[in-house]
């Protein structure tokens, strides 16, 4: 796979994008603009990764997610037949379902697509804000997961680093996937600021340090291939 097959599409590349830095781009839906972060396929039914901004009273059509999709709200309110999720909700829509998307009050979405095939896979739908973390082993590191069904091998989760936390250096055999949602981190390759969009290509390590506390969106077990 090269870069000539789509947008960051060649997953044996290290990528780390600031996110805040880009332009928003239109959509054919009125009212939605993007921040698309890598691509393959159909222009309009690829698997992509974008940041997704719903206007104020932006509604979407319905529609089905083959292959998945994932949604983390990161401001406003968005809405559909599963309820009404601010900052901080996850959603998994697993493939077979179909839902209806709109924001009343307009909203801003960090959106996977194709990236969690399976029709035996489980829905997801919770404000990850109410919820614990619990321990990884790592002094000041603790996890929450958020989609990880058995039989399949990719699997999201938020990792939150305390001030100070040190992870030791430490492999990617199958590749890592990330987001900084809050904070910072740094690794061997630089600093990361919140909005930063990273991805590690499969055999890849590192170690990875914060001065600050720190919210990470990461996914692994998906850079296989076009799904």
């Amino acid at each position: 796979m090269t870069a000539a097959d789509g947008l960051n599409a060649d997953f044996s590349a290290r990528v780390a994008i600031d996110t805040n830095a880009m332009d928003w781009l239109e959509s054919p839906s009125a009212g939605i603009h993007r921040k698309r972060l890598d691509h393959i396929g159909p222009e309009e039914s690829g698997r992509v990764t974008s940041i997704v901004r719903f206007a104020a009273g932006c509604r979407f059509p319905e529609h089905g997610h083959p292959a998945g999709e994932e949604v983390f709200v990161l401001d406003g309110v968005f809405s559909d037949e599963t309820g009404n999720w601010g900052p901080g909700a996850y959603l998994f829509n697993p493939d077979g379902s179909r839902h209806s998307p709109w924001s009343d009050e307009g909203c801003t979405l960090f959106v996977k697509l194709r990236q969690g095939p399976g029709t035996d896979r489980t829905p997801v739908a919770i404000n990850t804000t109410s919820l614990p973390f619990t321990e990884t082993g790592v002094d000041g590191l603790t996890r929450l997961a958020l989609s990880d069904d058995p039989g399949h091998p990719d699997a999201s989760a938020l990792f939150r680093f305390a001030p100070g936390c040190k992870v030791p250096q430490h492999d990617h055999p199958a590749g890592e996937e990330g987001f900084i949602l809050e904070g910072s981190v740094t690794d061997e390759h630089g600093r990361c600021p919140a909005g930063t969009w990273f991805r590690m290509p499969p055999g890849s390590g590192h170690s990875v340090w914060t001065d600050e506390a720190c919210l990470i969106y990461v996914k692994t077990g998906h850079l296989g291939g076009l799904v």
